[in-house]
Parts: C-alpha cells; sequence; structure tokens
C-alpha cells in the first residue's frame, strides 16, 4: 500500500472487513456432502492420489516432480482434476515424451497449475454448468455436460470440452478431486486466434481483421504492474467475531490482466439473414448503424478502422473489455439462490468496445442468458423485436473450447445490433450496474465473484492500475468477496477507505435525455460522509451514509403492518421519500436466500440517494467524483450499486417499480 496509508488506516481497513461480513463462508464439510459422492474423511487431496496408485501413478509422479503434490497435502479449499494412468499415457504419447520423466520441467509445472483449483472446492451440484473458476494458470475452468445414451441418459460432465470426468465429487479433507479422462488442454492462443480456428464463424472473424479490431484483442499482462512479498499482503489477519466469521484479509492483485468477451454469430445465422459473405455483412452494418447514427451516414464508409464505420461499430459491439463467462453473465454466483424470480428477471449491464454502447444481459427464468431483452419471463419469446438474441450455454455450444490464454467467446443465436429499436426502446429501462462492472480490472482478476481458500477477501487496487479510475495517494479501493447473508445487492461491494478522494467513468447512456444517477448503499456507523461530484460540478449536500431509512432527515416509512399498508399508501411514501432524494432497495433481492430472508427493501439498512438529475448525451464522457468529508481514515463507503435512471421511467404516471 503506498506509504502515506498509515498502520492506523491498516486497522481502520482491518475493523472495515470485521464489520462488513454478516455470514459464515462456505468451507468444505464432509458432513454435508451428498450420499452418492466418495467421502475420503481422513484423507488429503494428496493422500487421496496415493491410495489408488492403479489409476493415478503417473499424475502422482509428475505431481511430485513439482511443488505442488505437497500443496495437495496440506490444509485448504481445492478442486483438483486428476487425470488418469491412460490419460497420462495418451498425452505422452502424443507429445513424444516418451515417459513422465521425459516431459519437461516447464511442462509438468504447467500441467499441475492447469489440473488445480486453489481458491474453493467446486462440486458438480454448486456449478452445474459454466465457469467453475481460474486454474493456477489464472485460465478459466469451463464445464459441460450431455447425456449418457448408453447409460440410461445419466449425465456425463467433460472439463474445457475436451476432459471427461470418468468420477466426480470425490470430497477429501482439502477439497475434491475430479477425475479425467484426458489431460486438460491449455490454449497458448489470444482469442483472435483461438477464434480463427473455428471453422462455423469464419464471417464475423473476417469482419474482425478487416476492422483491425483484432489488434485490440492482444493484450495480455500488464508488465508495468508489479507488487513485492512485502506488498502482496496489506491488512492484518483479524478474527471477525461477528457471528463467528472467520478471518478475512486484504490482498493486492497478484498479476494485473487484459482480457476479452466475444459475442459471436455462427456462419448459419448469416446465412439464415441472406449473408453470405463479407460484402453482405458490410451491406448489412451499414443499413443497421446508417439509421442509428443518421449523422455518420456515409461518413467514414470505405474506412473500416475508423470507430464510426459501420461494420467498425457492428464488430465492436460485440466486444467486451473484460473476461465474462457464461454464468457470470447475469449477477453473482448467488442470483439464482437470492433473487425473486416472481417479479422480475435478473439483468446486467455492459459497456461495450463500441463507444457509447451498451448491452443489456438479461437471465428469464429456465430460458437462458439473453442479450438485450426486453419483458418478464417467457410472456414476450415469441416477440422477435423484444425477445433479445439467446446466448448458448457450453452445453449448448458444442465441442469447440472457446477458452483463449486472454479471453473467451460465446455463440448467440441471432445477430447482436445496436439498432434504433435497441437505443430507444430496449434501453428505455432503468440501468443498474454493479460496482464490480465498472472497471474490467475488477473482473479480470476474477474480483466481482470471487471466494478465496482463506475466506473472503477483500481484492485490493493499486492507483493507476485500475482502468477508468483515479485515486488520491490517501485512497483505498477494493472489491469484497461473496457471501449470502451481507445486505448487499448481488452479496457484494466495492470498498472505498481512507481518507479518499476518487472518480471513476461513468458508463454511457443509450441516447440523449434527462436521467437520475443514484448510488446504492448500507448505512451504519461506520460508514464516511461523502461529496459527489459530477464532472467535478458538486452534486448538492453530502451523503452521510451513517444515517439508515430510521432517521428523521431521510424519512422512509415502512411498507405493511407498521406503516404504509394500501398500494397507493406505498406509493405516495415513495414518491415524498423520492422527493427527499432517497429511494428503498429492490424488493427483488433477498439476503440469506429467497426462500428464507427477506428482500432488501424490508431492511432499514438499505438505501438508493439521487446524487445527480442530469442532461446526458451518449457522445459525451460523464464521471463521478467521491470525497470523504470527514477526516477520519476508518469511516469508509461501501459502493453496492449505481443506477442511472431516465426520466421516461422514474417520472412516468405510472410511477417507477420497486425492483
Amino acid at each position: 500500500m503506498n506509504s502515506k496509508i498509515n498502520r492506523r488506516h491498516l486497522i481502520g481497513l482491518s475493523f472495515i472487513i470485521c464489520h462488513l461480513l454478516f455470514g459464515v463462508c462456505a468451507c468444505v464439510d464432509n458432513d454435508d456432502v451428498p450420499e452418492q459422492m466418495y467421502t475420503a474423511k481422513k484423507m488429503t487431496a494428496g493422500a487421496f492420489l496415493e491410495a489408488h496408485p492403479e489409476r493415478y501413478s503417473e499424475f502422482i509422479d509428475l505431481l511430485k516432480r513439482t511443488p505442488y503434490f505437497s500443496m495437495m497435502t496440506t490444509y485448504g479449499r481445492y478442486t483438483l482434476f486428476a487425470p488418469t494412468n491412460d490419460a497420462m499415457e495418451l498425452f505422452i504419447k502424443n507429445n513424444g515424451y516418451g515417459s513422465v520423466e521425459g516431459i519437461p520441467q516447464g511442462i509438468c509445472d504447467s500441467i499441475a497449475r492447469t489440473h488445480i483449483i486453489r481458491k474453493g472446492a467446486y462440486f458438480t451440484s454448486d456449478v452445474p454448468e459454466g465457469t467453475v473458476g481460474m486454474n493456477m494458470l489464472d485460465a478459466l475452468i469451463i464445464w459441460s455436460s450431455d447425456s449418457d445414451v448408453v447409460n440410461d441418459n445419466h449425465l456425463i460432465y467433460y472439463v474445457n470440452k475436451n476432459s471427461r470426468m470418468l468420477e466426480y465429487n470425490d470430497s477429501v479433507t482439502n477439497g475434491v478431486v475430479h477425475t479425467l479422462d484426458h489431460v486438460i488442454s491449455s490454449s497458448n492462443d489470444f482469442l483472435p486466434e483461438k477464434m480463427a480456428e473455428d471453422s462455423t464463424i469464419t464471417i464475423f472473424c473476417e469482419a474482425m481483421r478487416l476492422t483491425h479490431m483484432d489488434d485490440s484483442l492482444h493484450n495480455y499482462i500488464d508488465e508495468t504492474y508489479s507488487i513485492g512479498a512485502d506488498s502482496v499482503y496489506i491488512g492484518t489477519q483479524e478474527r471477525c467475531m461477528n457471528n463467528g466469521n472467520p478471518y478475512m484479509t486484504c490482498l493486492w492483485v497478484n498479476t494485473r490482466y487484459f482480457k476479452y468477451t466475444a459475442f459471436v454469430e455462427p456462419d448459419s445465422v448469416y446465412h439464415r439473414h441472406g449473408i453470405k459473405n463479407i460484402e453482405d455483412l458490410k451491406a448489412y452494418a451499414k443499413k443497421v448503424y446508417d439509421a442509428t447514427y443518421p449523422e455518420d451516414a456515409g461518413l467514414y464508409d470505405e474506412d473500416f478502422t475508423h470507430r464510426k464505420n459501420p461494420l467498425n461499430r457492428f464488430v465492436s459491439y460485440h466486444l467486451l473489455d473484460r473476461i465474462v463467462s457464461y454464468n457470470d453473465l447475469v449477477g453473482s454466483d448467488l442470483t439464482k439462490e437470492c433473487w425473486n424470480p416472481n417479479i422480475c428477471d435478473p439483468e446486467d449491464f455492459y459497456e461495450t468496445m463500441c463507444p457509447g454502447t451498451l448491452v443489456r444481459m438479461c437471465l428469464p427464468a429456465s430460458l437462458g442468458v439473453f442479450i438485450n431483452r426486453r419483458g418478464f419471463k417467457a410472456n414476450i419469446y415469441g416477440d422477435p423485436e423484444n425477445r433479445g438474441i439467446k446466448v448458448f450455454s457450453p452445453s449448448e455450444s458444442g465441442s469447440v473450447d472457446p477458452t483463449a490464454l486472454n479471453g473467451y467467446y460465446h455463440y448467440i443465436d441471432d445477430i447482436l445490433t445496436f439498432n434504433v429499436h435497441t437505443r430507444d426502446v430496449i434501453f428505455n429501462c432503468r440501468m443498474r450496474f454493479d460496482p464490480a462492472v465498472l472497471s474490467p480490472d475488477f473482473m479480470n482478476c476474477d474480483g466481482r465473484n470471487h471466494k478465496d481458500q482463506i475466506g473472503n477477501t477483500i481484492r485490493g487496487f493499486k492507483p493507476g492500475y485500475l482502468k477508468g479510475w483515479e485515486m488520491s495517494d490517501e485512497s483505498f479501493v477494493g472489491v469484497t468477496g461473496n457471501d449470502i447473508w451481507w445486505r448487499s445487492y448481488l452479496g457484494h461491494v466495492v470498498v472505498v477507505t481512507g481518507r479518499f478522494d476518487v472518480t471513476f467513468k461513468l458508463p454511457p447512456v443509450p441516447k440523449k435525455g434527462t436521467y437520475e444517477i443514484r448510488m446504492g448503499y448500507t448505512p451504519d456507523e461506520e460508514r464516511g460522509v461523502i461529496q459527489a461530484y459530477l464532472n467535478n460540478v458538486p452534486c448538492g449536500i453530502p451523503v452521510d451514509m451513517r444515517l439508515g431509512a430510521w432517521d428523521p432527515d431521510v424519512g422512509s416509512v415502512a411498507d405493511g403492518a407498521e406503516g404504509a399498508q394500501t398500494d397507493e399508501e406505498i406509493k405516495l411514501q415513495d414518491k415524498a421519500l423520492h422527493n427527499r432524494g432517497f429511494l428503498k432497495a429492490m424488493d427483488c433481492w433477498f439476503q440469506g436466500g429467497y426462500s428464507s430472508g427477506g428482500s432488501l427493501r424490508s431492511f432499514n439498512h438499505g438505501l438508493r440517494r439521487v446524487l445527480a438529475t442530469e442532461s446526458m448525451d451518449p457522445e459525451k464522457t460523464y464521471y463521478l467524483r467521491m470525497r470523504q468529508v470527514l477526516d477520519d481514515p476508518e469511516k469508509y463507503c461501501n459502493f453496492n450499486y449505481l443506477e442511472i435512471c431516465p426520466k421516461s421511467v422514474y417520472g412516468s404516471p405510472e410511477g417507477e417499480d420497486q425492483h
């Protein structure tokens, strides 16, 4: 941490961590393992392998040439993927090594790290499909499933598409072991090269090359970023006593990565729309984007690298400057557990690499993930304009492994564009942003949904290495891990602490208009008093985050027997609260899970504060600055979510919904 942040600041940070956490982090508990899982109550993962040499002896020999076999015999929460002897022999034969001893030392190390997730024990019941986590090479591990028609259609699980799990969910004292029939392959290709190998997406890849957007996807590691052994650990290991929580630590991000995501139409989708080649796609893109941006029509048609060229806009609207795997596209890993699916669908919003544009991700119950969808559940599934574009899950995507060294690509089932209907109708909505999507660095280090071996940690970000953010020397910015019991939307927050002064870039608005900018937070006595600025213009009086709904200066009235009872009374109370610059939290997120908790709206520890009402333009860039008013480094801001809401929504005759 910067030398100007003193020991008192570190102690205060530990105090903050303790008070942030309300629940107990999940860890391996063999007594809770389902009966069908093998349970080795007195065996570590290393001991489990050694107990079955007839199956794992060659993988054991490889691990023992690295530091990682001994790690598998120590305390922790690991997921180990163990290739069988047959799998190892096939790998050795295909690569001409002759034996395990013939595998170069560097390759042994890489194989070992490819097969270990050291920040969590993941069972197939925890993640039925999608990204399991990042292995020790910081590469995605993804599993998909299929039906075994030979064996009564039992589920078959695959890791990164090509390694079948022969046995899975073998619980051990320090995690879980899954047995594989192939060594997991690890791609050394960057995302454009990985996509170029896929014969089903040739038209999009040609458009990517023509616009040179592929050149924008070749970064990987920031070589200017470094941490020393004395700066990795920035918080003391204080044990949090609230509800018996395990201690938490505060860690700098170890490596700064640049990663990317692409949403890609297979050639068959283009063919369905009469697009047979790149010339047809140019014409299609021109028709769409000349209508969306009539002021640019005809000006840049032959300059395919210009950011306002129609084909360039088409391609870049398919790209994100962060890695987002399938089950992270909407919300956190707690979304399915804590969201009330009976009132609205979970959503997320991301800025794309096409300047001034967003994608709206939606998770309608049982239908999968959709891009730019408007409506609720299946009610509009047949409406072609509002249905959205379906993102194929890993199990729906065939046998191609879509993981690259620096990214991931998703197949989609229709043509994705930022057309006039998308701009004017789909995005005529309240846009709620998890703060952990407000910089790609939050996501590229697995910060948004991380759960670490030693319990939930705060991932810290050094000044100058958090894209879109600027912070003073006495500022600390970090993102917490998920916890079901936090009274926070999506189960985590971005923590801003110290005598802080931070500024971050706001996502673009979809079209010109008047918008409210709001901050969601949980008030408490440990919080600070924040002066907000929009493009350095003060946003009214400071926000006192110590004052909750209970305070008369806020003036919130409870729903139901203790306050407003009828729908009309509740609407009037909400309007009066809004007139004072506040809104209650949403009713769709339930602390502790939908089946057992209460909604955030029902807690007086959940508020939204209107920071500014502003005329905004998608062609302009806006920055929100937050400055700590109190001269106390132990006070902090727990930034839970950002909302940008158009006047057509908050000022509509029927009023804004409670979701």
